[in-house]
């Protein structure tokens, strides 16, 4: 399949042009690719029946480990209010 390479800006400018594409789409950064666009032309009722599928798995090996969303959405929180507090500030030097 082929991948286009596009940097940060005209990817931004011309995003509707690559939601429309039927290949993926390679974000660079100076230079380094920094992530990849796949788009997707809508979900499939096969697709979304997979992801409820899945979903109910997920609960069901929840509930037999004996865990609690609750506990889940906790450690999640303070894992990322950590992970924020390492992050350099954001400078606007233009």
């Amino acid at each position: 399949m082929e991948t286009t390479k596009v940097g940060i800006r005209e990817f931004r400018a011309d995003l509707a042009e690559y939601i429309a594409a039927s290949h993926p789409v390679a974000v660079t950064r100076h230079g380094q690719t920094v992530g990849y666009f796949i788009p997707t032309h809508g979900q499939d009722d096969a697709n979304i029946a997979a992801l409820k599928k899945a979903s109910k798995a997920l609960d069901k090996l929840l509930a037999a480990q004996d865990v609690k969303i609750e506990s889940v959405v906790t450690e999640f929180k303070t894992a990322r209010k950590q992970a924020g507090t390492t992050k350099k500030p954001r400078t606007n030097i233009r």
